[in-house]
Parts: structure tokens; sequence; C-alpha cells
């Protein structure tokens, strides 16, 4: 069967959504094509915007790093990736893919660990909750601590924008999530236009769904990380529910996930939300809570006096290069 995009290439990608069988050249371009709009259409990035890309060496980041290197001057992009201190997860390996990928495109990398910002690593945490007698599944910690570390050193690297993977699977898991819950702060903070979180977030890939990133991956013959979470089937979380849920939807009705995210972006006002300050270090926190998330949970598991209160957690980012000839962040 002949690509339904080009008409004279082999098809060998069926997109569900569009009910189109294309070649893998047309499918990279079109997952790129909706990249790139996604980008116009919400005004994410503009010319000379420093970027910081957060990139965790799986199959997503690469089609972040790509993109963007693509469609942005590499020279005014900086990538960030997290070590979280998982055994058999974090590996140098894979690290050191991912540095050579990023360089090739012109962008420098680097790395910051949660247990140099926290105190403790994600294992760690887990492990001091445990004993505690603290019912928290391990995605809580690792999810609140990248949260804030990513937007602490954009704040330092003096990024105007804030880049991060998610792809569409995981924009509807969040929406029904904060739906469930009653989260009208968090579901608008969803909205790509909202600034609620100091420095401004983007999610160029919002549009792609998971399967689309990880088959571009493969066609792209990028190494990305294949080691599973040693976490990953421990405390089901509602997230891990929510997606077995919207798989078995969007496999009845394709292209379900990509119009509830379209209609929410209709719906939504993307108005700058009330947001409080955390009493511990000042960060921006949700309206009525005294503490930030991170602040709590590292209370909870006996560390008072995290490293970030008490120092830079960046010193050892000091001499990377600027953004851009000449200029320093």
């Amino acid at each position: 069967m002949l690509c339904q995009a080009c008409g004279s290439r082999r098809a060998s990608v069926y997109q569900p959504h569009s009910g189109r069988a294309l070649c893998r050249e047309c499918f990279v371009e079109d997952v790129r094509s909706r990249v790139s709009a996604e980008i116009k259409k919400w005004g994410m990035i503009e010319p000379g915007d420093r970027v910081l890309l957060a990139l965790s060496g799986g199959k997503d980041s690469y089609l972040l790093l790509e993109s963007l290197a693509l469609l942005h001057d590499p020279s005014r992009l900086m990538g960030l990736t997290i070590v979280e201190g998982i055994p058999g997860y974090n590996r140098e390996e894979d690290l050191r893919k991912l540095r050579e990928a990023a360089r090739g495109y012109g962008v420098e990398l680097v790395a910051v660990s949660v247990k140099d910002f926290t105190g403790l690593s994600v294992h760690e945490m887990v492990e001091s909750a445990r004993r505690r007698g603290v019912s928290l599944s391990a995605c809580t910690f690792c999810g609140v601590a990248r949260r804030r570390i990513m937007s602490d050193i954009a704040k330092e690297l003096g990024a105007d924008k804030l880049a991060t993977a998610h792809n569409l699977d995981d924009e509807v898991q969040t929406a029904i999530m904060n739906i469930i819950r009653g989260d009208l702060v968090g579901l608008r903070r969803l909205h790509p236009r909202s600034r609620s979180s100091g420095i401004r977030r983007i999610k160029p890939m919002r549009k792609v769904y998971e399967w689309e990133s990880a088959t571009y991956a493969m066609i792209r013959g990028f190494p990305f990380q294949s080691a599973e979470c040693m976490y990953i089937g421990e405390h089901p979380t509602l997230r891990a529910r929510l997606r077995s849920e919207l798989y078995a939807v969007e496999r009845r009705r394709p292209g379900s996930l990509l119009k509830f995210l379209e209609l929410l972006d209709r719906l939504l006002e993307a108005g700058e939300e009330e947001v409080g300050k955390c009493s511990r270090c000042g960060s921006p926190t949700s309206p009525g809570r005294a503490m930030c998330k991170l602040c709590e949970l590292l209370e909870g598991v006996g560390v008072s006096l995290p490293p970030y209160l008490s120092r830079s957690p960046l010193i050892s980012l000091r001499g990377l290069r600027g953004w851009g000839e000449g200029d320093a962040p």
C-alpha cells in the first residue's frame, strides 16, 4: 500500500486518529508539523528566547530535543537532565548517549541530582517514608522534586521558557486527574498560555500521541533509555489506572484524546491564577497552602533543612557557556 500523504513511498505506519497509512518520511514530517503548529498557535517560543529543555533520556525527550533544535536557534537552547537516584534506572551510559545526542544538535546538557538538591535521592526518600509509615508512592516524591528542580534551574540559568516533553496522553491523564480531584487551579494551569508557575512552561508535544513519540524515536534510531523504574509496578497511581482506561477508549474511538484536549483548550480561560508563597522557601504554591509540596514532603521524611534552602544547588553549574554568542545567562 502506498503512503496516503505522498502517494509514492510504501506505507509503514497507520494513524488510527487520522485514518491514514503513512510512509516513514511522511509520518516523521507529520509529527514535526504538529509540534511546530502547537508552538506557533500558542506563541510558545519567540525569536531570541532562551529555552531550557527538560530531557530524561526517554523517547519523548529525544523528540523534543530534535524538534526544537530544528525549529529554534540551538545556541539558545540548553538541556537539563535530572538524576533521580533510583537503583538500576539512572545509568551513566544513558546519560552519555543523551549528552552526545544533544551536542550533535549544538545543545549543551547539564545534569543535576535530586540528592544534591534536596539532601535525599528519590530512593532514599521512599525508604525513609516507609520507615516512618508515610504511605506515598515513589512517583509523588519524584514528580514533585523534578518539577521544583526544573523551575529553580530555569530561573538560575536565565531561561525565558522551560520546555517539557509531555505528550498528548500525559496531558489528558493530568486533566482528568484534576477534574476528578476538583482541582480547578491545576486544570487551568494546563492551558498552554498559563503563566502561573513563574517561568512559562511550554509543552510543544502536547498534541502528539505517546505511541507516535515511540514510533518516531524508533524510526529516527534514537538511543533512548529502555530501563524501567523499579517502582513502576508499586502502589498503582490514579494516573496509571486512568492510562489503561483511556487507552481502551482510544482503541474504541480513535482520536478521542486529541478531541478532548482541543475542547479543553477552548473551554479554559488562561487567566493569571492566584498563587500563594511557601513560608519556608518562598516558592509559588497553591492558594491556601502554607508550604509548597516539596518542603512538605521532605519534612515528612525527616529533611528539615534541604540543600536548596541553605545554599545554591547550582554551584556545580557555574562556568557553563552562555546562551548564544557572547551572551552569559
